[in-house]
């Protein structure tokens, strides 16, 4: 699966943006998908996931209540909604999708994934 991230850019503190995450090739509807971001010096750290039915997701307790991640199958895209964006937001966000298929359990751990797309930069404003 390749995969192709969008919709970052320069906001400002309490706005929001969504991004999206189209795959190519592969088997998606069948892939558990997750969003992590990294920022400058850091880490790449989990932010949600979505199991490949839709049927559940996981996310970090940092962004809970103000982050949604959903996907729609028919469309091969995985979505991120973010509201009431924080200067700690800052971070390029990758999409990833899940090395195993049919996975019941949805995996918080970066190692978990081997399809990555290219990232998205999300800048906050404070």
């Amino acid at each position: 699966v390749q995969l192709q991230a969008s919709g970052g850019g320069l906001v400002q503190a309490g706005t929001s943006l969504r991004l999206s995450c189209v795959a190519s090739g592969g088997t998606f509807s069948s892939t558990n998908m997750g969003w992590f971001r990294q920022a400058p010096g850091k880490e790449r750290e989990f932010v949600a996931a979505i199991k490949w039915n839709g049927e559940g997701t996981v996310y970090a307790d940092s962004v809970k209540g103000r982050f949604t991640i959903s996907r729609d199958n028919a469309k091969r895209t995985v979505y991120l909604a973010m509201n009431s964006l924080k200067s700690e937001d800052t971070g390029v966000y990758y999409c990833a999708g899940d090395r195993n298929r049919w996975t019941f359990v949805v995996s918080t751990r970066v190692a978990s994934y081997d399809q990555w797309g290219q990232g998205t930069q999300v800048t906050v404003s404070s």
